[in-house]
């Protein structure tokens, strides 16, 4: 690993953009929060992807201390385990009791229960530093793929509602710019474990800005008419536990102007058609008509 020294010039320089745009990264979702702190409320919106990236930055760290001479990787996933801590204390003081809930569980199971067992089989069973490095390796890609991954359940509300609101172009951009930097880095460094995950953020970022400038100008009005009973349906999801942010649609209900329309048609029908007694009277009248037509 480069470390802080200067032996591998390009790979700390990469390393150095990295931790700054990692860090934009890590702010981005500001606004949302002082949203949430300004409205004292969560609004619907889910607090999976931060304890995720908490727990991605946890595994990085500790892999990091594992391998050794990567202070590059301890320095800004420090950060962002401060970073995300902050954002999950706020969700949890602003969120409906349920989502609460939800939350400290996952926490619990992830960043406890999960990472713990992860260092005590490392320890135990991994032989050596070596042995240890790769299975954490592996283990740090697949969650960091999940980050990547997050935001992607926003793309489907996006193209079904044609609103751009719940996707920030600029975090977009900025997971972009890290996936490229840190594949730099660990490709001049020669570690497939920072590298291999990069390849997949960039084209995950690259796929988000596109879809997002493609619905930038789209009509959003099927959305504005139904956001608030949305903003329920996903909060009530959180509730029950369920990871997916799909927004279902409600049937809306008739105006009173169709209403109108279909009271009116109802009446003209029947005014049109004759009433039980109507049918009985004109059958016998008709037959009175036949049998003066047969005498004569």
């Amino acid at each position: 690993m480069a470390g802080l020294s200067l032996d591998h010039p390009w790979a700390f320089t990469f390393g150095i953009l990295g931790n700054i745009i990692s860090f934009m990264v890590y702010v981005a979702p500001l606004p949302t929060f002082y949203r949430v702190y300004i409205k004292k409320s969560t609004e619907g919106f889910q607090s999976v992807p931060y304890v995720v990236a908490l727990f991605s930055a946890m595994l990085w760290i500790y892999y990091a201390l594992i391998k050794t001479d990567s202070y590059l990787l301890v320095t800004i996933n420090s950060i962002g385990c401060i970073i995300e801590t902050m954002y999950i204390i706020m969700y949890l003081s602003y969120a409906p009791k349920k989502a609460r809930i939800f939350t400290a569980q996952i926490l619990l199971l992830l960043n406890v229960g999960l990472f713990g067992l992860i260092v005590l089989l490392t320890l135990l069973l991994a032989k050596g530093p070596r042995e240890q490095v790769r299975v954490l390796g592996w283990v740090c890609v697949s969650f960091s793929i999940s980050v990547f991954v997050a935001p992607l359940s926003i793309i489907r509300l996006v193209i079904r509602t044609k609103s751009v609101e719940f996707m920030p172009f600029w975090l977009s951009f900025f997971l972009t710019l890290s996936a490229i930097a840190w594949f730099s880095y660990g490709l001049l460094t020669k570690d497939i474990y920072v590298a291999l995950p990069n390849i997949l953020g960039f084209i995950f970022g690259v796929v988000q800005m596109g879809i997002y400038i493609a619905y930038k100008g789209a009509k959003k009005a099927a959305y504005d008419q139904n956001k608030v009973a949305e903003h329920i349906i996903t909060m009530a999801k959180l509730g029950t536990g369920e990871r997916s942010s799909e927004v279902h649609p409600i049937d809306v209900i008739s105006s009173p102007g169709v209403h109108g329309e279909e009271d009116a048609d109802r009446e003209d029908q029947e005014r049109h058609e004759p009433t039980h007694d109507g049918d009985m009277e004109g059958m016998e009248a008709q037959k009175e008509i036949e049998t003066n037509q047969l005498e004569v």
